[in-house]
């Protein structure tokens, strides 16, 4: 059973926020609270993960329908954007597995977006990728 309470929300809040272009980071977060509540991890896996998969739509969507104005407000030059898009072609859609990562993950759900990927499978595909980095992240608490 799934119980939202005052840490519920500021891991899901860490985690969207994680996945947009801010800084942050939820893995910290996670892991303090799967030790404290041992019977409740997988649903802060779910938490954790449903947040940072919202925080990696907003970043498509920011790429999908502000591109002109995200790359200009965060001083992406063109070349740099050019190049994202050749490498996410070049790789294909099982990149935004690792959508996750820190440094390239926000920028590929951007350039995904950008590229007018479909929605279905970016989401897909970024949820497969940051629940089993959750699930890795909180295993020894299970």
């Amino acid at each position: 059973m799934i119980f939202f309470n005052d840490w519920d929300w500021a891991l899901f809040l860490s985690s969207l926020v994680s996945a947009t272009l801010f800084p942050g980071g939820s893995e910290a977060l996670l892991i303090y609270l799967s030790q404290e509540a041992k019977s409740h991890v997988y649903s802060l896996i779910f938490v954790a993960t449903v947040g940072n998969v919202l925080g990696s739509i907003i970043t498509y969507l920011m790429g999908k329908y502000g591109l002109q104005l995200s790359h200009r407000w965060l001083r992406i030059s063109e070349e740099k954007l050019s190049r994202a898009k050749q490498q996410f072609q070049r790789f294909g859609s099982p990149a935004l597995l690792f959508a996750w990562l820190p440094i390239i993950g926000d920028p590929l759900c951007l350039v995904a977006g950008s590229l007018r990927y479909p929605l279905v499978w970016f989401i897909v595909l970024v949820t497969l990728g940051k629940a089993a980095r959750y699930t890795l992240i909180a295993l020894p608490f299970m």
